[in-house]
Parts: structure tokens; sequence; C-alpha cells
């Protein structure tokens, strides 16, 4: 097993290492940490030949096979499992790349072609299969009664799409119960019915009378809670569990290749990354492919009002409050996916920063992360030093973007392309490209979400348009939502006991015994 295949924490970043089963049914290191793999393998010598025609399924498998060893799940199952897993999509091509602005050199990788019509399908349907694959493997042999069973019960806290695609990831799978917490009337209708119109029974909605970051910190704190999480056997959907990033890399691969096939196929060509990121997982993703050796030029983290990463890449300083402000507060705006104001993700990243500039080794960068950690959660900020921010700038570059400048990217998009509608989030990353866009550089934006799940940004940016109609957005099995019932749990306060409580009080109503 190489190192590529075993995994440590962000903040105790010793040994012994974990297997890659134990990292993905854990979710969330001890002690608050995040998992990463021991070493980024490096892609073969030969990749950018030998990968150039693969399919998205035939990709996926190379990639992954370089963080999965054989002995954890051999070369045929995993076929099996990621066959299974993108046998849901609607393009055969799984996320397809599309011509934005050819003259501009500005491209889409559209990512909503899942069942949920959301990014977040591409990782989340392994994770679902593979959660299934390892209890079944842990459970043959043992009876559908029998105690000793193995079960998981999966929690996670969503702004929106998560949850949906969560939901539809692990609806019906064995052994497996699943609660998603959201901040109530925080997250757009439609994505609201996606997930609470699912009644299976493993399925259970929290609505929570707060933000996201208080849904967020809950599940962080039910992983933190040892004897809660060994009673329940915690899982992770949320991108703290390391299998939603490694899913991800293989399209930043896959739209490189198909870039590639669009421009002529010369290797010359600079590629930069445009991500809208709250949580810093699906950016992340492209820094693991960048690191592997994808040529990547630059990738641009792409914010709302909610812009903690944009004021981190300007200053340094990782600060909740916003300048001239005496509260840590989220804003409400046209893009909620991405109203998040602490991203969990980014820690990952800050490891390596610190590992590479400030210490001699493994032990020594947890030690800084952990004392960054501390500090954030006392104080509410963390002041890195220069080299830390330096050495990210190498390979990061960050905008931040209005409500106002989202809607009007929607209208001249429309204009441009005759009637192609961005969603607000994609919005972000298109605004965020057009400022860097330099007549030298390639820019792919990263198109998250399916423009009918957010009616309220689209419509305001739409409406004045004659040949414009919203119905004619919404897909079929979105106008079927509204006719289906509905399961909900309404939490009346950010409250980890309550929750506690009501996770305890669903798993019995399943007739779960703990």
């Amino acid at each position: 097993m190489t190192l590529s295949q075993q995994y440590l924490s962000t903040r105790s970043s010793g040994e012994p290492y974990l297997s890659f089963e134990a990292t993905v049914l854990r979710g969330l290191a001890p002690g608050g940490g995040l998992f990463i793999p021991a070493a980024i393998p490096t892609a073969p010598a030969d990749f950018l030949t030998n990968w150039q025609d693969l399919s998205f399924q035939e990709l996926a498998f190379e990639i992954f096979s370089l963080y999965i060893s054989q002995s954890e799940i051999s070369s045929e199952e995993l076929k099996q499992l990621i066959a299974r897993s993108y046998s849901t999509f609607r393009d055969e091509s799984v996320t397809p790349l599309t011509v934005l602005d050819e003259q501009r050199k500005l491209y889409l990788l559209e990512l909503f072609h899942g069942p949920t019509y959301a990014f977040k399908d591409v990782a989340l349907q392994f994770v679902g299969n593979l959660f299934e694959f390892f209890l079944q493997r842990k459970n043959a042999g043992k009876t559908a009664a029998n105690d000793d069973r193995d079960r998981l019960t999966v929690v996670g806290a969503t702004s929106g799409d998560t949850g949906s695609a969560a939901i539809y990831g692990l609806r019906n799978k064995k052994d497996v119960s699943i609660f998603i917490l959201h901040p109530l009337d925080k997250v757009s209708p439609i994505q609201e019915l996606q997930m609470t119109t699912v009644t299976d029974a493993n399925v259970h909605n929290f609505a929570v009378r707060g933000n996201f970051d208080d849904c967020q910190d809950i599940v962080k704190t039910l992983f933190d809670d040892v004897a809660f999480n060994q009673k329940h056997h915690l899982g992770a959907v949320n991108s703290i569990n390391w299998a939603r990033i490694l899913a991800q890399i293989t399209y930043y691969f896959y739209s490189y290749f198909s870039l590639l096939r669009k421009t002529g196929g010369s290797r010359d060509i600079a590629v930069r990354y445009v991500v809208p990121t709250g949580n810093f997982g699906d950016i992340l993703a492209g820094f693991y492919a960048k690191r592997m050796g994808l040529p990547v030029d630059k990738l641009i983290v792409a914010t709302n009002a909610n812009d903690i990463l944009d004021r981190f890449w300007k200053s340094g300083v990782y600060e909740k409050k916003a300048p001239g402000s005496d509260v840590e507060a989220v804003k409400e705006t046209l893009s909620p996916a991405m109203d998040i104001l602490i991203s969990s993700n980014f820690e990952r990243l800050l490891w390596y920063l610190a590992r590479e500039q400030l210490s001699s080794s493994n032990e020594e960068a947890g030690q800084y992360i952990q004392k960054w950690m501390v500090e954030l959660k006392s104080t509410g900020k963390v002041t890195v030093p220069q080299k830390v921010l330096d050495s990210g700038l190498k390979e990061f570059a960050s905008e931040c973007v209005t409500d106002e400048q989202t809607v009007e990217t929607i209208k001249e998009t429309y204009d441009l392309t005759s009637g192609y509608i961005l969603d607000p989030h994609t919005s972000v990353g298109v605004t965020a490209s057009l400022r860097h866009v330099d007549g030298k550089h390639t820019y792919v934006a990263l198109s998250t979400a399916h423009p009918a799940k957010f009616a309220d940004a689209v419509n305001l940016a739409l409406t004045c348009k004659d040949d414009y109609s919203f119905d004619n957005v919404l897909p079929d099995a979105f106008k079927a939502l509204k006719a289906l019932p509905k399961k909900v749990t309404v939490i009346e306060r950010p409250d980890t006991e309550l929750v506690k409580a009501a996770i305890e009080k669903e798993l019995n109503d399943e007739g779960i015994a703990f």
C-alpha cells in the first residue's frame, strides 16, 4: 500500500496512518481534523497521452486507483462501483464542456447532469455506493436481525445542494440512516423540496432555525462527541469526507482533455479554472489535480459577499468578521449555497502550505493547524506568515462578486449566447472569469447547478426578456415535486442536544436498536 493510499489527519499528522475504508467511514478525524492522503500521487509520466481519450468512467478508475489500494477494493470491484455511480447521469460524458465565449477563450464545465441537477452528485453518487459496498462486506454472513450488523448513521449539513445529492446517493441503502440538517427557509424552494419529498424510511431531514454555519458546527460537534459517535457509528457526507474530494478530481482531468479536443489538441494551452466556492471543497479537488501533474496555470476562487476566502488571499488574514463589522454574520445572497462563514476544506490547503513553508515533518504541520484552528475558534481570526500566503498565491487567485454583478452576468450571458441560462453560483464564477480574460489564458468556469434550482435569481435577471419563461427552464422532474408528500422535522434552535435527541427518536422510529 503506497503512502497515497493511506491517510492522516490535518491536526495530528503522525503515524499510524488509516486505510481508505476507515477514512471514508469515519469522515471527520478525531479532534476535528480532516483526513488527507499521506502523499499526493503523481500521475503516470505518459498520462497526457494515455489518458486523453478515456471516458469519464475510465479516467475515474485510473485516478481513484492511485488513492485506493487493490487490497481494499479490487480493480474489478472499483470499476463496478464507478459504473454504478455514473449510470445515473443524463449526459453520457457525465461532465460535458461547453463553449461560452470562444473569442474570449471562456468555457463552462457543466457539472449538473446528475440526478439532483448539482455538481455534488458527481461525488455523492460514488460515496453512497462506497458506503453500501463497505457495509455489505462487513455484514456478509450476518442475518438481517443480527444485532452485530455494522450500521452507519450518516449526518451532514447543507446550504442547499449537498443535502439532496447525499439523500439521492443514500436513499434505500441497506444499514445506512441519513440525517441532513439545513437552515430553515434559507435554501431555495426547489432544494428544500428535493430533500423533504424523499420519504424513504432511512432518510431524515432536519430544518434548523439558524444558518448553515450553525448546522455545520452541530455536525462537527457530533463527530467530536466520542460517546455519541461510537454509539451510532457516524459517517460524513459533507466535503469533510475525503471521498468527496477524491471523486471531484476526475472532472478536472476530464475537462482538460475535452478542452484539448475542442481547441485542436495543443498542449501549450494555459488553462485557468475558476470555481465558485463556499466550503473550498470543489476547488481543493483542482489543487490535488494540479499537484498530481495536470497542467493548470492557476486556480481562481470566486466568492459572493461572504468573502472570507477572497479577503484571505488579499491579506493573509483568515477572519470571520468582515472589515468594519462588529459581528460574525453570514450574508444572505442570491447564491445561497455559498453563504458560508467558515470554509471547512480550507484547513486541508493550509496543512500543505504549513508543511512546505514552516515545518520539517507532518507532525509539526499538524501542530500549526491545530494552533491556527483553536485560534480561529477562540478569536475568530488567524493571520498566517507572509511566506505561507506568498506560496499559496503561486497557485491561487480570488475574486468577490456582488449580487448585482451576478444578475448582470446572467443577463449578458443570455444575450451573448442567444438563451444560455446560468445559475447564480455559476454566474459568480463567470463574472470572476471575465475580470481575468486576457487573450493569453483559457478559462474554464465550473457550472455547479441547474438554473431551475434558483428561481429568484434567474427571474430577477431575465423576466425583462420577452422570450424568457421560467416554466421553460424547469425540468419535468422539478415540476412534479410540489405534488409529493413531505417529511421534515423542525429543530427550534441550533442546539446540539436537541439534534442528538431528534436523531435518536428517528432511529428508534426506524426500529433500530442502540
